[in-house]
């Protein structure tokens, strides 16, 4: 059972001053981050994409490259590349980069991503959102593969029996699908045999449980050997030492956030009783002690098959200070608990339902 930390790398108001920190400080901050969940034993650190202004990280290999002679064990990925408005040449490139400089530490999570920024700024148009990211994921699979590759699509020039360099030091470098619950990623993935991550960001974690057995079934009937699938969860949460300092502390900024992005997507208003709602045992968010992150960890391990968690921390603009220690608990409380327990639990010959 691996554990780590995804980032935004949010630079949204402050809820309390209303002051905005600068994109360069926030990405700095981030590479302390990344250092300190090496340091505390957590497995993987995540970096997303995006294009706007509340949002530092346009280029998520750069920031985690910043990273990787300062650390010496744990992963780093992207979460997600928007795969569908990037060139995947380039993507793969930017990361067989990080490979090298890691030494053998990088891995893509691929996507569409959940914003559109990017579709407009990279001249693509939306009424090929699908089409685009089949393509460029075909063809990234194929850079890969293969140091010479001979390629051709729709939207991308073709190539023709051209190397394309440095090659990582992973072979194949590791690709993830990255994916909201739609049927159609998590199928594809699993015929692919490539990993798969759900953002299980709302509503009842135990509800993705079978898109897991839809994924794992699809790559069975593709001759994939399942035993080898590895399905991770990126969720929001926090962990602070007593569970209503954690409670408080997180709701403000993810109270904001989610208002934010509700008011863009049509979504009804985030109030206390949708936060406290989500925080229970039940749902979505993985807020408090870190016994009761741990637990909720272990709950999703059992009943979903999830076996990489991602808390997404923080959501929204918080104290670094605070992130730093939630991170800190992560790894030096949180994830003890969680994998001697799984441990256990395999050891015994238990299975998820």
């Amino acid at each position: 059972m691996e554990i780590g930390i995804s980032t935004f790398v949010e630079t949204t108001p402050d809820v309390v001053t209303g002051e905005i920190i600068s994109h360069a400080q926030r990405l700095r901050e981030v590479v302390e981050e990344i250092v300190l969940a090496d340091k505390v034993g957590l497995d993987v650190f995540g970096v997303g994409e995006h294009h706007r202004q509340d949002y530092a990280a346009s280029s998520p290999a750069v920031l985690l490259a910043a990273a990787a002679h300062q650390t010496s064990r744990i992963r780093l990925t992207s979460a997600v590349t928007v795969l569908s408005s990037d060139d995947p040449v380039r993507v793969f490139q930017d990361f067989a980069t990080l490979d090298g400089i890691s030494n053998g530490r990088a891995e893509i999570m691929a996507g569409r991503g959940s914003f559109i920024e990017s579709f407009p700024l990279f001249g693509y148009d939306l009424n090929d959102y699908d089409e685009l990211f089949d393509e460029k994921l075909d063809l990234l699979l194929k850079l890969c593969a293969s140091e010479k590759v001979t390629w051709e699509g729709k939207h991308r020039p073709s190539i023709r029996n051209l190397g394309i360099y440095p090659r990582p030091v992973q072979q194949p470098l590791p690709v993830w699908i990255g994916s909201g619950g739609n049927t159609e990623s998590v199928i594809r993935a699993g015929l692919l045999g490539l990993p798969l991550v759900l953002a299980i960001i709302g509503g009842r974690p135990v509800q993705f449980a079978p898109l897991v057995k839809m994924y794992k079934r699809a790559a069975a009937q593709a001759g994939h050997d399942v035993s080898k699938l590895t399905v991770a969860s990126h969720s929001h949460g926090f962990v602070a030492e007593r569970n209503e300092v954690a409670v408080e502390k997180f709701f403000p900024s993810t109270q904001a956030v989610m208002n934010v992005i509700g008011r863009e997507r049509g979504w009804g208003r985030y109030d206390r009783a949708s936060y406290d709602a989500a925080r229970s045992p039940e749902g979505a968010l993985y807020v408090g002690d870190p016994e009761t992150v741990a637990n909720k960890i272990i709950d999703l391990r059992k009943r979903v098959g999830i076996t990489r968690f991602m808390l997404h921390c923080p959501l929204g603009t918080m104290p670094h200070e605070d992130v730093m220690r939630a991170i800190e608990l992560l790894g030096t409380e949180v994830a003890p608990r969680v994998r001697e327990e799984i441990a256990r639990w395999e050891a015994a010959g238990e299975e998820e339902a």
